[in-house]
């Protein structure tokens, strides 16, 4: 979608809620927006009934958030972060997280027979950077999402990790935005850290 169109979908959504239009509304903005986030959500929880199971709540969730919504950020960067904040409180969920974070249906998946062969061994490359991601706490792996899996800006990942739509002054974003990259550059530190040790980057990698 072109700038220009997102910004009279805007309009037009802003519009239809200052009619009281909210079914409406929501049911535009899906179809505008719909598929971006049904991606967002799979790649946070990795898990296509876990996926579904999100999106039906977050539908649920932007309806009854939308009457209370005040227009302070974009309907996207707002319905992000409905998207997002849904996705960990499935995370969070003790029987959730037990699912995800075991590698024992990864395994059990990809091999059909029992081996000796440790997981990471079984794994490609791919799947095996997945799994150390899943071994950071669900602000980070919030953090990885919003900055290289949609690339959002530094002012749009401060918006998104915000609790509330409550307005910050430029310098309290700006702040925030540094705050944000040092925990960002911490957080790259600490993957390479883990990568090294699961034999993913060979330590001379890092020394070039």
């Amino acid at each position: 979608m072109q700038i220009e169109e997102r910004r009279r979908l805007e309009d037009d959504l802003q519009a239809l809620c200052a009619r009281g239009e909210y079914n409406r509304a929501v049911e535009q903005a899906l179809i505008a927006y719909g598929p971006e986030l049904r991606r967002l959500m799979g790649a946070v929880l990795r898990d296509e009934a876990q996926a579904q199971e999100a999106f039906s709540l977050f539908c649920e969730c932007l309806l009854k958030g939308l009457p209370e919504f005040r227009w302070e950020s974009s309907f996207r960067t707002w319905s992000q972060r409905i998207a997002r904040n849904v996705c960990f409180k499935l995370l969070n969920a003790p029987a959730v997280r037990h699912r995800h974070v075991s590698l024992s249906a990864i395994s059990a998946r990809s091999a059909p027979r029992r081996s000796t062969t440790r997981p990471w061994q079984r794994s490609t490359v791919k799947d095996r950077f997945r799994a150390l991601c899943e071994r950071l706490d669900p602000e980070q792996q919030k953090l990885l999402v919003l900055r290289v899996d949609q690339k959002l800006s530094w002012p749009e990942v401060v918006r998104a990790m915000s609790d509330s739509d409550e307005s910050m002054t430029s310098e309290q974003q700006a702040r925030r935005a540094t705050a944000l990259r040092q925990q960002f550059q911490r957080l790259k530190a600490q993957l390479r850290a883990l990568a090294i040790e699961e034999g993913l980057i060979a330590l001379s990698d890092t020394r070039a």
